[in-house]
């Protein structure tokens, strides 16, 4: 593996961090991309690695946001895109969260085509809500797979912050995939689309009080009261560390080429995440989940989903929630 180098955007995200660490683990050298030098050296903290270097792209929707940064690494042969706006408490829902997701993929995907004929595979981090139908599109009955979007449309994504992330990964998927078919760049594109993310962070947490969006879901309920109540709320999930995996296996393998990937662990439910807390950290605050709850919850807030064919090409076995659970709060209790 040593002596390809893989550029990763948005290298400090929750994701990407595991993402670099694993391809440094497995010898690869690593261009990541950050939004300032401050985070970038604080990365660079984190990682300890001489094969790690950073360069600033301070913003992602700007028309040739990546074009210096690859101009700068001709070394380059691999492009993960995981640089794309994950926040429900945005101010203008097209501005913050739909135009930086699809411009960003674009710019990144003309600035590879540009500057960086070398690169022959690139892998987009989307998301499994542009596969699954949400909020009126919700379907219990549907068997969900690879092939399916999500049905909302560009104006129903400007509803509200929630359906602007939704569409935010579909159109950045679409807009991809628009940009192959109109472009015949010589590099093929991959796309590794997550349910909902748990399991530690790839490093020391700084600040416990906000994790990233879908890590929340735990801290959530690790911070509970005795007393407090647990909302009935349950999804699909999957490992952290499955999903940088996915990420490395996307590039690696060819059977992966072209496709999108939908990685997928297991349903849970709130209830059972504060069961596995109570079970393997009795001294915690946080109720007893009750479990006999899930299958109500599930009928209302769980898909169907079949990702087998995604799971073939992947290859290994999914971490299952009571260790992506345990770990994390592991980290979250930890002094």
């Amino acid at each position: 593996m040593t002596g390809t180098t893989v550029f990763v955007s948005g290298a400090n995200g929750y994701i990407a961090q595991h993402i670099v660490k694993q391809l440094l683990a497995k010898g690869y050298s690593v261009v990541g991309s950050v939004r300032s030098s401050s985070k970038g050296e604080e990365l660079k903290n984190l990682v300890k690695s001489d094969k790690f270097s950073y360069e600033i792209v301070p913003a992602l929707g700007d028309k040739g946001a990546f074009d210096n940064a690859l101009k700068k690494h001709p070394e380059v042969t691999v492009f993960l895109h995981t640089a794309s706006p994950v926040s429900f408490s945005v101010n203008d829902i097209e501005k913050d969260l739909l135009r930086p997701a699809i411009d960003g993929t674009v710019n990144a995907l003309q600035a590879i085509k540009d500057h960086g004929p070398q690169i022959k595979k690139v892998v987009i981090t989307s998301s499994a809500v542009a596969n699954l139908g949400w909020d009126k599109y919700f379907d219990g009955n549907k068997i969900y797979t690879e092939e399916d979007w999500n049905p909302i449309t560009y104006q129903e994504s400007l509803e509200n912050a929630a359906s602007g992330y939704y569409g935010s990964k579909k159109f950045a998927e679409l807009a991809a995939l628009d940009f192959i078919e109109k472009e015949k760049p010589n590099f093929a594109v991959s796309f590794v689309n997550p349910v909902y993310v748990f399991g530690p962070q790839a490093y020391a947490i700084k600040d416990k009080a906000q994790l990233n969006l879908s890590a929340e879901v735990i801290n959530g309920v690790a911070k509970l009261g005795k007393n407090d109540k647990i909302a009935p709320f349950g999804s699909h999930f999957v490992d952290v560390r499955d999903v940088a995996r996915a990420h490395l296996v996307a590039f690696e393998n060819e059977e992966a080429i072209s496709k999108r990937l939908i990685v997928a662990s297991s349903g849970f439910t709130l209830d059972s995440i504060a069961h596995i807390i109570n079970e393997h950290f009795p001294n915690s605050t946080v109720p007893k989940g009750d479990l006999s709850r899930n299958p109500e919850i599930s009928k209302t807030n769980i898909q169907k989903v079949d990702s087998s064919k995604s799971n073939k090409i992947l290859g290994f076995d999914l971490i299952p929630l009571e260790k992506s659970v345990v770990d994390t709060v592991q980290q979250i209790y930890s002094v």
